[in-house]
């Protein structure tokens, strides 16, 4: 009988507006941290290869006229040249990871606060958990 009362008292609550709009957030904010570490993820494999490029032309003779993709063309530069160019990309591909990972970081802090706000309110009426399938 106790299970029963306590099942009708979780079927009670009712959702406001208020409530919906953070569901809302939450679910657009979960959304976005999944997009963002995809992008993370395509930003370090292009980390990784620029890595591989670099670690290539150091094994390369001297006076060597490296192509170097700019756009859709290539375009030939010697060694050191290229070097640098490969280095200034792997720097702001960098920066753009650090980026992403801060955004990541402050999204889940979001997050945190609104699961926080909903499961007080809807205790086990609501699954804020993602599914890992």
């Amino acid at each position: 009988m106790a299970a029963t009362m306590k099942k009708a008292v979780a079927e009670d609550v009712n959702v406001t507006f208020e409530d919906q709009q953070k569901i809302n957030v939450f679910a657009r904010n979960t959304s976005r941290v999944t997009e963002l570490k995809d992008e993370i993820e395509i930003k370090k494999k292009e980390l990784q290869n620029l890595e591989d490029a670099c670690d290539d032309i150091m094994m390369l003779e001297d006076s060597v006229m490296i192509p170097y993709q700019i756009g859709d063309v290539f375009i030939s530069h010697s060694q050191e040249e290229t070097q640098e160019m490969l280095e200034a990309a792997k720097k702001a591909v960098e920066e753009e990871i650090e980026s992403s990972q801060r955004r990541v970081e402050s999204i889940q802090q979001v997050l945190g606060d609104l699961k926080i706000q909903l499961y007080a309110k809807f205790g086990n009426n609501i699954n804020l958990e993602a599914d890992e399938s």
